[in-house]
């Protein structure tokens, strides 16, 4: 997606990853399955928090987690497009998030992989609106909480992005 996303900062003073093209549009459901698969070409690689500069590490079962969770699968209408174009950005969500907090592993089934704990992060990215003649008149901002467990080996893993959710503020005028 390379020239197709901007980082932007919002009226708050918030970073806001734009993208500028979709991946996943005019639709009637998404396959989950193509998610994942390109989501397999992230594994391995890494990226810098910025305001933390926590390094996140994306492990063989995020795509997974990512296109399967429980929360994606409860999610509808733009919030579900939302999720499914998030795929092509998630190294710019990483390197944008912020308010960092921790919770502790309670689940026996996480184990090692979540040994230390939990840090979850805000991250916003914008998904561009088309008037009927096909130009992007405005973009849409949602917001999303991205999990991230402390695994046993010492690093962070990227785990999933969480309550992905249409910000009700004013969208980013083009």
């Amino acid at each position: 997606m390379n020239g197709q996303i901007d980082i932007v900062k919002n009226p708050d003073g918030n970073p806001v990853v734009l993208i500028n093209d979709l991946r996943f549009k005019g639709r009637r459901s998404v396959s989950w399955d193509v998610v994942e698969a390109y989501l397999r070409e992230y594994i391995g690689k890494y990226a810098e928090i910025t305001e933390t500069s926590d390094v996140v590490y994306i492990g063989s079962d995020f795509p997974d987690e990512f296109a399967h969770s429980k929360d994606t699968k409860a999610l509808r209408g733009a919030n579900l497009y939302a999720k499914a174009n998030a795929s092509g950005i998630i190294k710019e969500l990483l390197e944008i998030s912020g308010n960092k907090t921790f919770s502790q592993n309670y689940e026996k089934k996480h184990g090692s992989n979540a040994k230390y704990g939990w840090y979850r992060y805000d991250a916003r990215f914008a998904l561009p609106v088309y008037n009927d003649g096909g130009e992007i008149e405005r973009y849409n901002v949602f917001k999303a909480r991205v999990l991230v467990r402390h695994a046993e080996d010492g690093k962070l893993y990227l785990y999933d992005l969480l309550r992905i959710k249409k910000e009700t503020s004013m969208p980013l005028e083009q």
